[in-house]
């Protein structure tokens, strides 16, 4: 932790401190490899700034740079940060792939922020990085009302499709970026470690798609230094870039982070890989995961992010503490894929929360059937309608206690399985009725291939009420049916709005729900 003059920072209008937690990437050869060292020369900032997990008080400031060097960021009201003080940041050092974070506390709520980072050589006291330039809104206070409104999707890069200029790139996140949102939720699949890039594919119509490769997207990800490409890859799409410095973050991971439908304890039979056990190559890509984004270090993946008196946003981690994937039918309350500690939080959470809005990110969906393989299942449903079995009896005790503590305004967001709708759970609908109605929203890939739609298992009475999948399995981006969703919440009425986009932002479909 770095601690700054109090007094010193009051005067420019901002209280901060700097929290150093490790940052990462890049090694082996090729575009993504680590850069040989150049003591002559100023240090470049490789890959942007990208900010995250932001609140009323303060947020993490993320960047890499091509060499070691001291992080220095600077924070202000104002974008040409006349008054701005500066901040001294961790090292950003080899073992980390030369990236790294800074904490900014004591922020002003519900302002935009502008923050400029630079790296300053350890050779050459002085000699400092051309700067890159962030902003970010902060969160409103527990008693403040205001509008607030963000985005969310997931499935980034996946099936094979990679950033082909001709074909707009990543142009997901300019859309994203022109709705102006408060901060950017990605409901896992940030990357696809396990989705290596051939340099062309034919289209159906006979047009060809033209991946950018790095030498780490060419193959599935094993090493620490190929799981690094994986993200370096994602940022060297200018939209993305631009949508990173603009807009906050919160991130969550699934399951091509690692490989797909991977749970702990896994041994692979797969040719593809040298490293078949499961919990090796998912530390490998926990840690990278760690350093490309800007996540906390400390704590678990599951977290709460307040967000004013009118949303408090719930990111669950449905990897982690996982199960086999089986026929997902057995009776034993003891497993799941939440696990005990995380599903008696997220209880005692919703239950302590006076936010109107209890937005769950859940990576995975409820109610929709997502099979791996014969007779096994990778979600949370298994295509039962009957009463709860398998996985499906955590979120029963989820929704039995938040239903009898008079918990209200329980929103699902998700992505996962490649394509958006929006699904009504009624018991009325259920086979079992001891729960409140909630909606769960589904939005993506972001860019991937398109698939769907997938069966519905009737244990929580899902109606489908909308529901935009693709003509075919792997349905191109250039092809369209890649989607991303916005939420916002009205600061007088407190009515919760979501939108179901399209690439370009076009929206698919829409509801207000009242609020509670």
């Amino acid at each position: 932790m770095t601690e700054l003059d109090r007094r010193t920072l009051l005067r420019a209008g901002l209280v901060a401190g700097a929290g150093v937690a490790g940052g990462a990437l890049l090694g082996g050869a090729g575009a993504n490899a680590a850069p040989a060292w150049r003591p002559a020369g100023r240090p470049v900032l490789t890959h942007g700034v990208q900010s995250g997990d932001v609140t009323a008080d303060s947020a993490l400031v993320w960047t890499r740079a091509d060499r070691p060097g001291r992080m220095l960021v600077e924070v202000s009201r104002r974008p040409d940060f006349r008054g701005a003080r500066q901040l001294r940041g961790p090292v950003l050092g080899p073992s980390g792939d030369f990236t790294g974070k800074v904490r900014l506390r004591g922020l002003p709520d519900a302002e935009r922020l502008h923050y400029r980072v630079r790296v300053e050589s350890l050779e050459r006291h002085g000699v400092v990085s051309e700067p890159l330039t962030g902003s970010l809104t902060t969160a409103p206070g527990r008693h403040r009302r205001r509008d607030v409104s963000f985005v969310w999707t997931g499935d980034i890069v996946g099936q094979g499709w990679g950033i082909d200029p001709a074909y707009g790139g990543l142009s997901i996140f300019r859309a994203m970026r022109e709705t102006r949102p408060d901060f950017y939720l990605c409901s896992g699949d940030t990357v696809y470690a396990d989705g290596p890039l051939v340099e062309s594919v034919t289209l159906p119509d006979g047009r060809i798609w033209r991946n950018l490769v790095t030498p780490e997207k060419s193959k599935v990800a094993e090493t620490l230094t190929e799981y690094r490409g994986q993200f370096a890859y994602n940022l060297l799409d200018a939209h993305l870039r631009e949508f990173a410095a603009a807009v906050p973050q919160i991130n969550q991971w699934d399951d091509h982070e690692v490989l797909n439908n991977w749970y702990p304890g896994e041994i692979l039979d797969d040719p593809r890989y040298t490293e078949q056990r499961v919990d090796v190559l998912a530390a490998r890509a926990s840690q990278a995961f760690h350093e490309w984004l800007p996540v906390p270090d400390d704590g678990p993946l599951y977290r709460r992010i307040p967000y004013g008196p009118l949303l408090d946003v719930f990111v669950l981690d449905m990897r982690t503490h996982k199960d086999p994937n089986d026929g997902n039918t057995y009776a034993d309350p003891k497993r799941g894929l939440l696990g005990r500690e995380q599903r008696e939080w997220l209880i005692r959470e919703l239950k302590r929360s006076t936010a109107t809005w209890k937005v769950i990110a859940n990576d995975l969906p409820i109610g929709v059937v997502v099979p791996d393989g014969p007779g096994a299942q990778e979600g949370v449903a298994q295509g039962d309608p009957g009463t709860p079995l398998g996985r499906e009896l955590e979120f029963a005790e989820v929704l039995r206690a938040t239903h009898r503590a008079r918990v209200t305004g329980m929103v699902f967001l998700t992505a996962d399985v490649h394509y958006s709708a929006a699904h009504h759970y009624d018991p009325s609908r259920a086979a079992v009725g001891d729960f409140t109605p909630f909606w769960e929203f589904v939005s993506g890939p972001a860019h991937a291939g398109a698939f769907g739609p997938n069966a519905l298992d009737g244990t929580f009475g899902p109606q489908a009420v909308f529901v935009h999948a693709p003509p075919h399995a792997n349905t191109s981006p250039a092809e369209g049916f890649q989607h991303f969703g916005e939420v916002s919440i009205d600061g007088e009425s407190a009515a919760l709005t979501v939108h179901l986009r399209d690439r370009d932002g076009a929206s698919l479909w829409n509801t207000t729900l009242p609020a509670p």
